[in-house]
């Protein structure tokens, strides 16, 4: 495949263990899969296609998890996941058009400003209006499609909520599945999506499953303070690691 010719067993080699880390982090704290992988995947593809694959990995790793979370996510993902499909096109064309340095900044501010956004006080469990409802689909889409990450605004929407863990966990990784294939979908109809970048999302799915089940099991083993305390590590140190690597 000429594609992955032009990735070196190194650049390959990063991306499968970079590929595990983050399923694993997704597994214990059911999101941050996309905040840790894409910024390490636009170091050797194009921001486009790092979005692209982190997009396929969503959505293929989701696939297989659905009757469990249709059945635990609260109502809320349903309609966040609609307005993140419409709003997703948006994003990618953006992406598209912006230059590779600056995407690859906006995208590590992205993953800062989900880590600000976990230090708000937290909240009740009552669900918020529709309209605060519909402005984190909004922007969860348009990150989507710009940075492959929906997780930032619909983070803070679920974990800063007094909701139980499984509910917080289904309930993002529901609306992840969706987003991710809006990205796809998205890259079709905007003609960015290239069959290799499906290949190498089926290359990388392994590792997903493999650190996904390893996270899922350490999820277990912790108390939901401790839980809670993880999602706020995971996405500081996505932040401080997505700057760094710009510098």
């Amino acid at each position: 495949m000429e594609f992955l010719d032009g990735l070196s067993a190194v650049q390959i080699a990063i991306a499968l263990v970079a590929t595990l880390a983050s399923a694993f982090v997704r597994g214990l704290t059911g999101f941050g899969m996309a905040i840790l992988l894409v910024p390490i995947l636009a170091l050797a593809l194009s921001p486009v296609e790092a979005v692209l694959v982190g997009n396929g990995l969503s959505l293929l790793i989701g696939a297989i998890e659905l009757p469990r979370l249709v059945r635990g996510a609260e109502r809320s993902a349903w309609t966040i996941g609609a307005v993140c499909l419409l709003a997703t096109p948006f994003g990618l064309l953006a992406l598209a058009a912006t230059g590779a340095d600056l995407a690859r900044l906006i995208i590590a501010l992205i993953a800062l400003s989900a880590f600000l956004a976990i230090l708000l006080p937290r909240r009740s469990a009552v669900q918020p209006g529709a309209l605060a409802t519909g402005g984190v689909g909004l922007i969860s889409g348009l990150m989507t499609g710009y940075a492959g990450m929906p997780g930032p605004p619909v983070v803070p929407y679920y974990v800063g909520r007094d909701l139980p863990r499984e509910t917080t966990k289904t309930s993002m990784m529901l609306i992840f599945t969706i987003a991710g294939g809006a990205g796809l979908i998205s890259g079709v109809l905007t003609g960015v999506m290239a069959l290799e970048l499906l290949l190498l999302s089926l290359l990388l799915f392994p590792a997903v499953i493999a650190g996904n089940r390893l996270g899922e099991r350490a999820s277990g083993t912790v108390s939901d303070p401790v839980w809670r305390t993880l999602v706020g590590m995971v996405l500081g140190a996505a932040a401080i690691a997505a700057l760094l690597k710009l510098l």
